[in-house]
């Protein structure tokens, strides 16, 4: 049962990045590799083919690691609804609420199904990379925790100890983190890794022989900062990667960032296609300016369409609608678009009016839709998946959705992932905008280009980490 517990200083450290990093560079040496996550907390979430919902980030670590993704690699996720409660996905389908005061010490049945999908997932392969959530050193959640120390406890799990350098003090979170741990867990961790180091390397060994002197733990390396390399995120908008300065001549994609965004993994694929810069907002002028506005998937629909109209968001995507100026709804975003909706089990909101820009109605459903359809727009294959409780009525004329002059929705997630429909698509999208572009000549497709960076993040981990070291680890569990 060789495994690894990948753990981080801080959220954002560096833990899913690295995780896929390793699952593709073991599984290059020929070894059976597999990842785990045993609780996820994150509203970017993939459908798998079996029917099951997982994190974005695990499904993308099994596609590392060369095995079908599935709900044995993260058999807990939670969505957050609220500040105060999340809604529980259980081997991959819906099982209730977790409400804020029970995080700590309500989740033992959780835990238990955790456990076991770890159990199981070991039996079948040589290692586990497992990826730890947040930090180790919450030791007011100590009690409860089946993801960190409680998980490399309960098997046995050499922790190795992530710190992200560019965030700053990372030597502080790395001996706090020790510090911060009992005689028992401390023992767990066996070594650690820089992440996103810029400079030179020499100026920062001095720090890193003073840190192994204090815990024992030996630095099994530093990666680099690594430009153009990203993974699906955890996090509603990891805008980083987009960048912020829109070139000549670009088409400029503008994504409303709701306090509860899902699946913003959707346009990821829009913002890989040369020529276009995707940035979010909630100003109403860059909304407005645009050449494409992106209303994005929320996890409670309701809830950020009053928020958008509170900004003036709403008079913002009628005056592009009107004037047919491109606006795009996916999701919660598509569900905020038609005439009404009638919520009785998300928000327990009854009827509310929509933005009424596309035609229809939303019904929220008791049971979730998770599948993953396809179709055909203008004469383009269509692939897709859907997870969501509201059930809209569409006449088809866009994939999942419906379209009205320059006003489009989809209830689908992923549909940009294909390559030929994204740019027919946006080509249509630039012209209804004036703008300029259109698609480059050779460009490398989404797929295509997902793979070449996993294989960069697998010859990064490589060139710069001990993973002689970290199989040795694995092993010893």
């Amino acid at each position: 049962m060789a495994g690894l517990l990948i753990a981080g200083t801080s959220s954002d450290a560096g833990k899913s990045l690295i995780t896929a990093a390793l699952c593709r560079a073991f599984a290059r040496r020929g070894v059976s590799v597999a990842p785990f996550k045993a609780q996820n907390m994150s509203n970017n979430s993939m459908v798998c083919r079996d029917g099951s919902e997982i994190g974005r980030a695990q499904y993308l670590q099994a596609q590392a690691a060369g095995v079908e993704p599935s709900s044995i690699h993260n058999p807990v996720l939670l969505k957050p609804g609220s500040d105060r409660r999340a809604f529980i996905v259980l081997r991959g389908k819906p099982a209730g609420e977790l409400m804020a005061g029970e995080y700590a010490t309500g989740r033992g049945h959780l835990a238990e199904a955790a456990f076991a999908a770890y159990d199981e997932l070991a039996g079948t392969h040589d290692v586990v990379i497992a990826e730890g959530a947040g930090s180790p050193a919450e030791i007011n959640l100590r009690r409860g925790d089946y993801v960190n120390l409680g998980l490399a406890r309960r098997f046995g799990l050499p922790v190795v100890l992530v710190g992200d350098i560019d965030r700053g003090g990372v030597l502080a979170a790395l001996y706090g983190t020790w510090a911060l741990l009992d005689d028992d867990d401390r023992a767990m961790l066996r070594a650690y890794v820089i992440n996103k180091f810029r400079g030179d390397e020499s100026v920062l060994d001095p720090g890193l022989q003073e840190i192994t002197r204090r815990t024992g733990m030996p630095c099994a390396g530093v990666i680099p900062w690594l430009d153009g390399v990203w993974i699906d995120s955890e996090d509603a908008l990891s805008v980083g990667r987009w960048g912020a300065e829109a070139a000549s001549g670009a088409l400029n994609v503008v994504v409303v960032r709701f306090p509860r965004t899902s699946n913003a993994t959707d346009v990821d694929a829009l913002a890989a296609e040369p020529g276009v810069q995707v940035s979010v907002s909630t100003d109403p002028e860059e909304c407005e300016s645009a050449d494409l506005l992106v209303l994005p998937g929320s996890r409670a629909t309701v809830s950020d369409l009053g928020w958008l109209r509170t900004r003036g968001l709403d008079a913002v995507v009628r005056r592009r609608a009107a004037r047919h100026r491109p606006v795009l709804g996916i999701c919660g975003g598509y569900q905020m678009l038609v005439e009404s909706i009638d919520d009785a089990h998300e928000s327990r909101a009854g009827r509310v009016p929509g933005i009424g820009v596309l035609p229809g109605t939303v019904r929220f459903e008791e049971q979730k839709v998770l599948g993953r359809p396809s179709g055909t727009w203008a004469g383009q294959p269509v692939d897709g998946y859907e997870i969501h409780h509201g059930i809209v009525e569409d006449d088809g004329s866009f994939p999942g959705g419906a379209v009205v002059g320059a006003t489009y929705g989809t209830i689908w997630h992923g549909i940009f992932e294909s390559d030929a429909f994204r740019r027919a698509w946006l080509s249509e999208v630039a012209a209804a905008s004036g703008s300029s572009w259109s698609p480059a000549a050779g460009a490398e497709g989404f797929a295509a280009r997902r793979e070449r960076m996993l294989d960069e993040l697998a010859d990064q981990v490589t060139g710069h980490v001990d993973l002689d070291l970290l199989l040795q680890l694995a092993k010893e569990a």
